[in-house]
């Protein structure tokens, strides 16, 4: 086991070792050594006031953890996304539990607490903790001020300093117009072993760049000692001086502390509610119950269930649940090539995942975050451009504009510059999108919500701008910042947009006053797409009309979205190519695949990047499906899928891409991943059912 010197010079954490928590607002990574690496507030979009995963000087950290050597270990409760980071030696063990509350829903629960919660506690022995809270404001862009306060919201049974009063850490940030708290809760659980005393002190960490101080503690617990950190964003209300109590008070009026206590509670606000051990004990509780009684719905009785479950529960982390959106991953500009330039920003909702991520929702049972999903989708169609255009993503809230911006001040994960907030792409055209929305809404049909007839008349107009621009060059599912082509897999997907037209007219016998028209224009365009799109001479499908020597594993979706069959010739003679290794000119490495031959592809953005995770489970999918015809492939497939699953992180979490070496890259975590492991996992276990029954 590898062995954790605390050193004053921290570098940085490598992109694997990290964690996720969240509440269906926002996200927090939480690395194998317990620090708060990345953390937005109060939404996924937000500027970070954590973020030392991309600066590991000044990017704002909330770090707890041993100050004497220490062996980690890091997990998940059970069917949770409640987190638990181990520390051990030989003279003790701590832990620290991690969680962003979330209660059952209920007509009586409590409103939903923006509250970050930290537990540290010792099971065996003793052990010395260093806490340190250094937030840094707007993506470590804005001064704040600190204070030492008196925490009257904290019921506390003695005064826990020598000054006599309960204190809090606040950090106000006028420029980013934002205020945090830090309180804690210190407990003992025998009576006989004193409740640890916890002092705040001022961390001044400007000659790393910081722009405003943090707090620290060190204490020294001991078996049966626990102390909860909350940090969160503190209401702005008045409260009458009766609710707020402090033993000062109490010693005034001759009353007990405890009974004043209960009497201001009933006059603060739900959302501000008086911080006790037996609150932090029930928002546990409820919390885990909460994850528990989600992933129980699930349906999926396959042989990956808990990899399958893992992934769901990553999946259920991306919702931003006021609007339905699914952030394609909560991080940003996490670079896909240590010390490389592609750094992006994925704190947005793609169109282009839409089906994928339904598909995946509703073959685990989820139809609820399917139809909640769809009702958004459903929005951006209704409020589409004057010409019938879709963007080709979506902030959470639905907007239109997700400016790109570099943020120079920061150094990058391991000196990868630039960091980049925004993401220019939104303004891209990618004629692709109008494919994979039509399939998300023919999915929704067939297990979801029915569809009406207004948006029936949207849905119809988009099949129209499709076959207006069938012929128009793109910049495709990569993203390219180079020219425009005419890349066969938009075409493929303006073909499934056609297609899926049509088979909602005919199913639900909707008014198609143009069908033939779009007959005409699906066939046309398949057999362009033959015509064009085939390689004659090496036998493959290319990336695009113009670049015939180029293969893409994008390709691989043709048997997904049912364009050809998984046994038609040219799809498998194309399935074969991209698993030559790249030496040998395709597109496989360690049994995972890339996404496209970056050293032959004029993308306009240059660079290096690891293999795509995505395209890796496309590839088992594809294999999977043409196994039905031949059993070897079926056995390329799960030992290709198992295979990938050793790459997860010790947590089952999913990256983006992973290295030759096989170290993580890119966003973290990455949800298209999660959604196409669900997908492979699905057809995987239904494809050995056939060969079984």
């Amino acid at each position: 086991m590898n062995v954790t010197e605390p050193t004053g010079d921290r570098g940085y954490i490598p992109i694997a070792d990290h964690g996720l928590i969240g509440n269906l607002r926002t996200a927090a990574l939480v690395s194998v050594d317990g620090s708060i690496e990345s953390y937005c507030v109060p939404n996924f979009d937000s500027p970070s006031i954590f973020a030392r995963i991309l600066d590991k000087d000044k990017g704002g950290h909330f770090s707890i953890s041993p100050t004497v050597p220490f062996t980690t270990k890091q997990n998940y409760l059970p069917n949770s996304n409640i987190l638990q980071t181990k520390y051990l030696n030989e003279e003790g063990v701590a832990t620290v539990t991690d969680y962003l509350p979330r209660q059952p829903h209920s007509a009586t629960a409590r409103p939903l607490l923006a509250w970050l919660i930290r537990r540290v506690e010792v099971i065996r022995g003793s052990m010395p903790i260093r806490v340190e809270c250094a937030p840094a404001f707007n993506y470590a862009r804005s001064p704040h001020t600190t204070e030492r306060v008196i925490d009257t919201s904290v019921a506390s049974p003695a005064p826990s300093s020598p000054q006599g009063g309960h204190y809090k850490g606040l950090f106000t940030s006028s420029e980013a117009n934002l205020k945090l708290d830090l309180r804690y809760i210190a407990e003992a659980a025998f009576d006989n072993i004193a409740v640890p005393e916890v002092e705040l002190h001022e961390l001044d960490l400007s000659k790393k760049g910081h722009k405003g101080k943090g707090v620290w503690t060190e204490i020294v617990l001991t078996e049966g000692q626990a102390v909860t950190f909350v940090l969160r964003t503190p209401p702005d209300v008045k409260l009458p001086p009766q609710a707020q109590p402090t033993h000062e008070t109490a010693k005034e009026l001759g009353i007990p502390f405890e009974k004043l206590v209960a009497g201001a509670s009933t006059l603060r606000p739900p959302e501000d509610p008086i911080l006790t051990k037996t609150l932090l004990r029930e928002l546990l509780e409820q919390t885990n119950s909460y994850w528990n009684a989600w992933i129980r719905r699930s349906t999926y009785q396959g042989s990956w269930k808990e990899a399958v479950n893992r992934s769901a529960l990553a999946l259920k982390l991306l919702i931003y649940e006021p609007t339905g959106a699914v952030v394609a991953s909560p991080t940003f500009s996490l670079p896909e090539y240590i010390g490389g330039t592609r750094n992006w920003d994925y704190r947005a909702s793609w169109i282009r995942d839409s089906s994928f991520t339904l598909y995946a929702l509703i073959r685990l049972g989820f139809t609820h975050e399917a139809n909640a999903y769809m009702e958004f989708i459903f929005e951006r169609v209704r409020a589409r451009g004057p010409d019938g255009s879709l963007k080709i993503m979506y902030t959470i809230h639905g907007e239109t504009e997700f400016p790109e911006e570099e943020l120079n001040h920061l150094d990058g994960h391991k000196g990868s510059k630039p960091v980049r907030i925004g993401n220019g792409a939104i303004d891209h055209v990618q004629l692709d999108i109008y494919g994979e929305l039509l399939d998300c809404i023919y999915l929704s049909q067939k297990y979801g919500r029915p569809l009406g007839y207004d948006t029936w008349v949207a849905v119809r107009d988009i099949i129209e701008y499709v076959i207006a621009h069938v012929h128009d060059p793109d910049l495709s599912i990569w993203e390219v910042r180079g020219r425009q082509r005419h890349f066969t897999y938009s075409k493929v997907m303006m073909w499934v947009a056609i297609d899926r037209g049509i088979r909602l007219a005919e199913k639900r016998s909707l008014p198609c006053p143009r069908r033939n028209e779009w007959y005409r224009a699906r066939d046309e365009l398949y057999e362009e797409i033959m015509a064009k799109a085939w390689n004659a001479e090496k036998r493959f499908f290319a990336q695009s009309y113009e670049d015939k020597e180029i293969l893409d594993s994008a390709l691989l979706i043709m048997p997904l979205v049912f364009f050809s069959t998984p046994s038609d010739p040219r799809f498998l003679n194309t399935l074969r190519a991209i698993l030559h290794s790249r030496e040998r000119g395709g597109l496989t490495s360690n049994g995972l695949v890339y996404r496209y031959d970056f050293d032959k592809a004029d993308d306009g953005v240059g660079g290096e990047e690891g293999t795509f995770c995505l395209c890796t489970l496309w590839c088992v999918e594809a294999l999977a499906r043409a196994g039905e015809y031949d059993k070897a492939l079926l056995a390329r497939a799960v030992s290709m899928f198992e295979d990938f699953l050793q790459y997860t992180n010790h947590l089952g979490l999913c990256t983006e891409e992973i290295s030759d070496a096989g170290d993580a890259l890119g966003n973290a975590v990455q949800g298209f991943t999660h959604v196409t492991l669900i997908s492979a996992a699905y057809n995987l276990s239904r494809m050995q059912a056939k060969f079984r029954g």
